[in-house]
Formats: structure tokens, sequence, C-alpha cells
């Protein structure tokens, strides 16, 4: 199910603009608007209606898979991206192959970066009810793994077969549906476990929990530090994430499975991205929008704070190395301006 958020209800919901007149007006597409992109891109349509750089009208609940290719494409504005799927554009490969090699890469080079931040980590969990064992227990069962086309699709694929070397159809059955329908797919039972991205606290989690206490598993120290994870980490948009457990959010309900006091998952970074014709001064004005509201942005949900708006250093942002993507030279200069640093290689 899609849900749109009309531009001027942005505005008229926030009460920011009275009686101003925005310069432009912009599409943008996002995930479940209780997910960090879909809060991100929320938020953000709201900052720019603040500053009166643009009025968004902004449709949550899509498949980011699809809005990096309508970005691209011209079709929509802005998009959350996670980064690993203009990557796999650019070869034409997973879920673009059908692009071709030329076409997929002719798109890519369409795509520019606003700003980024840590969209998830990717991680197993299940009703206690359930009596599920954890990564031993995917083999023959019923896995929950997101939408049916998408990168969070792949990262749970990715992440059973590197923990337990399972795969879907082979060794285990998936469960796909769009994200409208993920909290009703947790709570029906259709599923014996989930493989989901998840925040810090979850939203999609907090809303499940209704039905239940629930129990998260963390990575496995041996193949988290192992040379299959390493290699996997260096695909654009993943980065191996650490955590202490006492600060992933969670007060009642859940359950911390960990060989230590840390929970480790496969991190999904990425941003919003718009397309490369966007003008230096709508892609400037909106990032020092962004810029200017982060404390507002990172205040909009609990998992808001440490999912890494406002970063620009690689090792967090993911930029440069094999992602092909690069700031829009208007979001460079208002970075710059601000005070902050650009790695000239993601410029």
């Amino acid at each position: 199910m899609r849900k749109i958020l009309a531009a001027v209800s942005v505005v008229a919901m926030t009460g920011f603009v009275t009686g101003a007149h925005a310069v432009v007006n912009l599409t943008a597409e996002t995930a479940s608007p209780t997910s960090a992109p879909g809060v991100s891109v929320v938020a953000f349509a709201e900052a720019a209606a603040k500053h009166n750089v643009a009025d968004m009208q902004v449709t949550t609940g899509q498949t980011l898979t699809n809005s990096v290719q309508n970005v691209a494409e011209g079709k929509s504005d802005i998009a959350a991206a996670p980064f690993v799927l203009p990557f796999l554009m650019s070869r034409a490969v997973g879920p673009y192959a059908k692009l071709g090699k030329e076409k997929g890469a002719e798109l890519t080079s369409n795509l520019a970066v606003l700003y980024t931040y840590r969209i998830a980590c990717q991680g197993l969990y299940a009703y206690d009810s359930s009596s599920f064992p954890g990564y031993d227990g995917i083999k023959d069962a019923t896995i929950f793994n997101g939408p049916p086309r998408g990168a969070a699709l792949t990262n749970a694929r990715d992440l059973v077969r590197l923990v337990t070397g399972l795969e879907e159809k082979k060794d285990y059955t998936g469960v796909q549906v769009n994200w409208g329908q993920a909290v009703k797919t947790i709570q029906d039972g259709s599923a014996d476990a989930f493989v989901l991205p998840m925040s810090f606290p979850d939203g999609r989690m907090t809303a499940a929990l209704s039905s239940g206490d629930m129990t998260i598993w963390s990575m496995p120290i041996t193949a988290f530090n192992g040379e299959q994870f390493g290699k996997f980490t260096k695909r654009p948009g993943t980065v191996a994430v650490t955590l202490p457990i006492n600060e992933m959010g969670w007060k009642s309900g859940v359950s911390i499975v960990s060989e230590d006091d840390n929970f480790r998952c496969p991190g999904t970074v990425g941003g919003e991205i718009v397309n490369t014709s966007m003008s230096f001064d709508t892609a400037k004005g909106l990032t020092k929008a962004f810029l200017d509201s982060l404390d507002d942005i990172k205040a909009k949900a609990p998992f808001m704070a440490n999912s890494w708006h406002g970063e620009t250093d690689i090792a967090l942002t993911d930029m440069c190395g094999l992602n092909p993507l690069k700031y829009h030279p208007g979001a460079v200069a208002a970075w710059e301006e601000a005070g902050y640093s650009i790695p000239d290689c993601a410029k």
C-alpha cells in the first residue's frame, strides 16, 4: 500500500511556513514511514519547507530498487538509496540485470548524493512464543526476509548465507511482502522468524511487540570476523557495525542473544540521492536546509540520533571506493560552507 504525503500537507502539518512560497516543487520516494529512510525523507521535506527551499510530495512505502531507478530516469526528484543499489545498477546485475551494462552505467551516472546515513542493520529475530533457536533454526524454516525486490531482500539472503551457508529455496523458504504489510506479516504467524533491516530501537519491531516479546540474535563473532564477511563489507553501502547492547534503545519486550555485551550486524549505508540535472542552487539549498535542521531531524524518532546523519567520514558514509556515486556539487558547497570536510574522492 502506498502512503502519499502531499507537499502542502507537509507544510501544514509542521506549521513551519505561513504564507511563504517555496522555490520549487519536488517529488520524493522513500521506504516505510517508520524506517530510517522514511523518517529521514519526511523530516527532510519538513526542513526544506521550513527554510523555504522546496515543497516535497513524499511517497512512502516504496521499494527503493524502483525509487533509485526512478530518480536516475528523471521520474522522481529525490529518493532514499542504499548505496548497494546504484552499484548494482552500474553493473546491471541483481535487480537491474534486465537493463544491460550500457544502460545501467548510463543511468547510474545520472545520480548524485546530498547527504548520507546508516539506513539499518540486518538482523535475525523471532517471537519468544515460537521457541526459535536462532541461526541454527533457519534450516527448513520459513523466513520473512523483506519486500519482493530490493536491497533488504538481497542483504537478508546474504546474511543467512554468510552465517549459515544456507540458500533460500534450497534450504529454507522465504516470504516476501511489500513494506506496507511488514508488521502484519510479522504478527500473522506466516513466518517462523524474520531477517530484516533494523534500527535501534526499530519501529517495525516496536509495533509488532503488541503480539508478544521478541529475541534478536547478534551475528556470531566467528562469522563477523571471518574472511567472507570481510569481503562482503567491501561492497558499496555495507559496513560492519558493532554496537553495545545497552545502546540499542530497548527498555522492555526484547532480549538480545550475543556472545558478549555487543550486538554485531552488517550495516546498510545510503543517503538521499537526486538526479545530476538538479540545479546547483536547489541542491545547495536542500543540503543547507538539512544541515541547519540536524537537531530537529535527529529528534524525529528514537533511532535517528544514532543513524549517522551529518557524518562525512568515509568509514561511516561508505562514499569513495567501489561506490559509483559522488556528492552533488551544490551539496559539496553547502557542506563546506557549514565547516565540514568532504573527501576529494567523493566530490
